[in-house]
């Protein structure tokens, strides 16, 4: 059985370099590396591919996360493939202990790590499902008050052992791909953000699990490739919200929640697109 470990590239820096080293110690089962491209300048990630001895697809412009998954899983037959973020490092046998947990779980669709910052802080990579309550209160309150009620409960997850969840952080994921067909792959409307909570959905929907496996760790360095342009990232992450609140409460009567809740989004959007900007 040969996995493949599917990558996005984004006009990376040295931590694609660091991630894609960092494969050989956490996964010892035979397995190919394919980088999809979705920035404009493809020299260095053209000697990274070759360096690694990955298959490099060079796409047709900037696709979107999820659509450039979708593209370089598509002539994969095998069972189960890794979609991770090149700005991951990952530890020893990370890769092996989510391969190891499948066998616990025959509806399990994704596999998700622990996931750890820099600093060691543990990042809250496995969620309850947002909804406008509880995703709402989250929004509007974590950084006032970090650790209200509705945080803790959207955030909340014990890493004592692996179990199920709603939803995986899509920065490291081990996917069935009989269950990730069935749900028509990764939902090409989601450009960038929220591609993850709708995968989630989608498998919960179609009778699949999302499992967290707290034994696999790893560490991400949030948002490498987009750092030096914060406020695109911030109107595409908000964009994405809306979408989801859109496709979840999509029904005619449902209508003036779905427009309040957009109106919230654009408010918060421009908030912290203030913010950064004052910042830089």
């Amino acid at each position: 059985m040969t996995l493949r470990v599917v990558t996005v590239a984004y006009n990376p820096g040295e931590e694609m370099d660091i991630f894609l080293s960092s494969i050989p110690q956490a996964l010892h089962e035979p397995y190919e590396i394919v980088i999809v491209n979705n920035g404009e300048d493809s020299s260095l990630v053209s000697k990274l591919a070759e360096k690694h001895d990955a298959t490099l697809i060079n796409a047709p412009g900037n696709l979107g996360y999820g659509k450039a998954v979708n593209l370089g899983v598509e002539d994969f037959t095998g069972e189960w493939f890794f979609v991770i973020n090149p700005d991951v490092v990952l530890t020893e046998h990370a890769l092996d202990e989510l391969l190891k947990e499948t066998s616990n779980w025959p509806k399990g669709a994704a596999f998700g790590p622990l996931t750890t910052l820099s600093n060691g802080d543990v990042y809250p990579s496995a969620r309850h499902f947002p909804r406008i309550i509880s995703g709402g209160g989250h929004a509007v309150l974590t950084r006032l008050w970090p650790g209200n009620p509705f945080s803790r409960r959207y955030q909340h997850n014990d890493v004592r052992y692996a179990h199920q969840v709603d939803w995986l952080s899509g920065a490291c994921l081990l996917v069935r791909r009989k269950a990730f067909e069935d749900v028509g792959c990764f939902d090409p409307r989601y450009f960038m953000f929220f591609e993850d909570v709708a995968l989630g959905q989608d498998f919960h929907n179609a009778g699949w699990m999302s499992v967290f496996v707290p034994s696999s760790i790893i560490i991400h360095d949030h948002g490498a490739s987009w750092k030096s342009r914060p406020e695109a990232m911030i109107r595409a992450h908000h964009e994405s919200a809306a979408r989801y609140i859109d496709d979840v409460y999509s029904r005619p009567w449902q209508a003036p929640l779905r427009w309040a809740v957009r109106g919230g989004l654009r408010l918060r959007a421009k908030m912290q697109v203030r913010a950064s900007l004052k910042n830089s």
